[in-house]
Parts: C-alpha cells; structure tokens; sequence
C-alpha cells in the first residue's frame, strides 16, 4: 500500500479518516461541515475514541458518496496507534474504496507512524496461489492519503517503510510453501538484500563438513534439499564499529520430525519452522533499507528434516563445531542442533560481544506464554532488559525465562557431553540450557523462542491471519536504541 502526504484534503475524497483521542469526540469534530452527523454516528455507535474503535458517517454531495469514519487512538500512545492503523485498514481494505485520506491534525510524529505502520501491515496478503478469489474479497485500497500532518513527518516515514518492507520480507518466507522455500531457495530470496548493499556468504554441505559442523549436517542428512548455512552482513559504520551484533536464526524450512515423526495432524504448519531465520532476514533487510548506522552480522542455518533411510536415528552421536559431542535422543529437537554449529561459527569468524538467536524452538514455551509473549533467556540482564523494552514499544512482547544449574543438568548424557533434550518438564529451558553451552565466554547472550508468535490463527494489531513477521521490528528498534552511531 502507498502512503502520500499532501497540505490540504483532496476534494474528490470519498473516504475521509478523523483520528479521535479517547474522550474529545465533540472537541475533534467540531469544524466540520458533516459534524451534527458525526455526533450522531458516534452517539449510535457508542463511539468514545477507545484504540481501533470506528464509528462510520456516509454523506452525499452532489450525487456522490462519501464515508467520514471516526477511528478512536485511545490515549495517543505509540501502542494504540498500531492498534487504530491495523482496525482501519481492516475496515476498509475490501470495501471498494481505493484510497483513504487521513487528517492528522494536532498529531505527534511518533503517534502518526504508528497508526500508518499498523494500517499497511494489517493490509499485507499474499494471495498468489488463490487464483479463484471472489472480487468482493479482493483488496481494492491501495493508497493512503496524509493531509495536516506534522512536520518531519514524509521523512519519518522513509524510515517506517523501511522496516516495513523488512516486516512483509519475513512474511513472505514463512508463509511461502516447503516445496517453494527450501535452503536453496531461502537463499535466492536473500539475494535481493545485495541491491540494498548487504554482503552474502553461503556455506555448502561441503564447506559446513569442512567446518566441522556435525550436528547441523546430521538433522538434514535425511533430506533430499541440501542444507546452507547463510551469512548476511550490513555495516553501515564504514568499518569504524567492530565487532558486530550478532543474530543467529533457525531456518527449519520444513520439520517433519525426522524418524521422532510428528502427528499427522497440523503438520502442514512446519512450513513456518524457519521463522527465526526469515526474522533475522527481514531485520537484515530493515536495517540496510533504512541505513541503519550499525555494523551486525545475520546467520541463518537452513535444512529440512525429512525420515528417509539417511535419515539421523535416535540415540545417534554427533560431534558439533565446537567439539562438543550430541547424543540424539529425539530427532524431533532438530532446531537446537542447527543453532549450536552456526552460533559456533559466527563466533569462530565474527568473535561478537553480543549474540541473539531467535528459534520456533519449543511447543513447551507456548504452553507456557501461549500466543502473547515470545520467551527470553540471557545471560545478561542488561541485554534482557533491552530486548523486552525493543518489543514491548514496538508490539514484539517478550517475557524472560530462567536459566540455571538446575536445569543444566538435566541434559547431561551417560555417553556425550550432553543430550539434546531433557525430561518432559521445562522443555524451553533446557533447550535454553542446551544452546548455552555453546556460547563463548565472555559473549552477551540471549535466546528468543518465538514458536508461539510467528504464526497466528486470528487477526491481531498488524497482522491479519497468517505470518506475522514477529522480531523484525524488534530487532531493528533494539539495534536504533542501543547500537547506531
């Protein structure tokens, strides 16, 4: 969707949108032509500015209709505001109107980027392989119009959009098939971040064996798709910050288990099993689109985990990058396999302060948190404390996790250095456990499980059902707030 912005409202507007803070309904609308219907509208549907409420006004002039919505913002916070955007376009986006002017009178900046954000990420739809839509569901709004908006705000939104491409990036990855985004493939969709001036590497099988990396190779020797290891790095510091931050994502593309073969039922969602590494992909490409001045290096461990006769057996032992050996009890716990050898890799290569991996890693952290919160486990606080306040302000919700000893040694094993699960309780934490132990002393870290928040089953604040591109916006707005020059 496209956003303009312009001095004055277009006469020809057929749909005009009156942002209203919570409790000044009479104060917004007095002025205009239209308000003693406004009041009404707002009367009838008990319309008080609450965030994302709508009151609708239809008047004609001339012959011509046209639709006054009053959209409540609530108390102006930079949260309501997605909110409002998200409720917005979800009222508007199949309706027959083509584009929609907003009066942002009396708006702040941030407030004002907000509800645009909301409103072109609730209108992302992938909609290629629906080739028999009705045209009633089709979307028809394909352009905003901003008038009275405040100063700076054009310019702000180059910055917004960026992010925003980032967002649909990460979208797109996971929602796309497992037949048509594989290793391979994962890596052919990341070559378009080269035009924004990010620097590729790719790993093959074959370098990866060179490496050392075991554990990794072992999940995707069943498959026939080889797997990659892809490695994105975006310094917009012009080499005056070194090292990096680092971000390290599961790219499962598609999880059948293994020979720990999942249920049949709802596995048609393993497509989604590389939501890590499209996050971290959409992140890349939110940063370099923006210029972010940072320099942070992105890793992506890419494989499919499929049963055939190659496949790895439980009770395997494999010896990861590190030098760690893995007994395999459950071939099911693939991702922390995966994880383990590029985190080892980007350390042995980048020697990074700070090091966040982001995995759809546990069902367990979803019966803990279900779909409201993504878990968080460091070994900082600071860090800690700077990822949740990254996703709380921009609608990534984090809740942190423990980590101890405790937990530890619940994935020793009689004949490796470890296993790769424990027992059936506190399952995210000992997979939390289990990649701790690859990280280099001295390394701030922290582990995202976000099994729970990559995928959603209803509509939400900028997202409809489908991907959500969960820690895009995160990342990038932690990185703004605490490593940009």
């Amino acid at each position: 969707m496209n956003v303009e912005f312009a001095a004055a409202r277009p006469d020809n507007a057929t749909s005009l949108v009156i942002p209203v803070n919570k409790g000044a309904v009479a104060e917004r609308i007095a002025g205009e032509a239209s308000a003693e219907g406004l009041s009404a509208a707002a009367s009838l549907a008990r319309f008080e500015g609450e965030a994302g409420s709508i009151a609708e006004y239809v008047e004609t002039r001339g012959g011509v209709a046209r639709r006054v919505v009053l959209l409540g913002t609530g108390g102006a916070s930079e949260t309501d505001a997605v909110k409002a955007g998200s409720a917005l376009t979800a009222k508007l986006l199949t309706s027959g109107e083509t584009v929609m002017t907003i009066d942002a009178a009396g708006m702040a900046t941030p407030v004002l980027m907000r509800l645009l954000e909301g409103a072109v990420l609730r209108a992302w739809r992938y909609d290629r392989y629906r080739t028999r839509l009705p045209a009633k569901h089709k979307p028809t709004l394909d352009k905003i119009v901003v008038v009275s908006g405040p100063d700076g705000a054009e310019a702000a939104w180059v910055r917004i959009l960026a992010v925003i491409d980032g967002v649909g990036f990460a979208r797109e990855l996971v929602t796309e098939p497992a037949n048509i985004i594989y290793p391979e493939s994962f890596v052919e969709r990341c070559e378009r971040l080269t035009t924004l001036g990010v620097e590729l590497q790719v790993l093959d099988e074959a370098a990866m064996a060179a490496a050392g990396m075991g554990s990794l190779l072992g999940v995707g020797q069943g498959s026939e798709r080889s797997s990659r290891l892809l490695v994105m790095k975006w310094d917009g510091t012009a080499g005056a910050t070194n090292p990096p931050v680092v971000f390290v994502g599961k790219g499962v593309t598609f999880d059948t288990g293994g020979i720990s073969l999942k249920p049949p039922a709802g596995m048609e969602d393993m497509k989604w099993d590389m939501g890590g590494a499209a996050a971290v992909a959409g992140a890349m490409m939110a940063l370099a689109g923006r210029k972010a001045k940072a320099h942070v290096v992105g890793v992506c461990g890419l494989v499919e985990n499929m049963p055939d006769g190659k496949a790895q057996r439980p009770g395997d032992v494999v010896t990861s990058m590190s030098g760690q050996t893995i007994e395999v009890i459950n071939t099911d716990a693939e991702g922390r396999l995966v994880l383990c050898d590029a985190m080892t890799w980007v350390q042995k290569f980048y020697s990074p302060k700070v090091m966040i991996d982001l995995a759809t890693l546990t069902g367990a952290i979803i019966i803990s948190l279900g779909h409201e919160h993504g878990g968080i486990f460091a070994n900082d606080d600071g860090l800690a404390a700077q990822l949740i306040a990254a996703g709380g302000s921009v609608g990534d919700p984090l809740w942190r996790m423990p980590l101890g000893d405790a937990y530890n040694k619940l994935i020793d094993s009689p004949i490796a250095d470890m296993k790769n699960v424990g027992p059936r309780e506190g399952g995210s934490i000992t997979a939390a456990q289990f990649l701790q132990r690859f990280v280099d002393e001295g390394v701030t870290w922290a582990h995202l499980d976000i099994a729970g928040m990559v995928w959603a089953s209803k509509p939400g604040p900028g997202w409809d059902k489908g991907a959500t591109g969960f820690g895009v916006r995160l990342l990038d707005r932690f990185v703004a707030d605490n490593w940009e020059k």
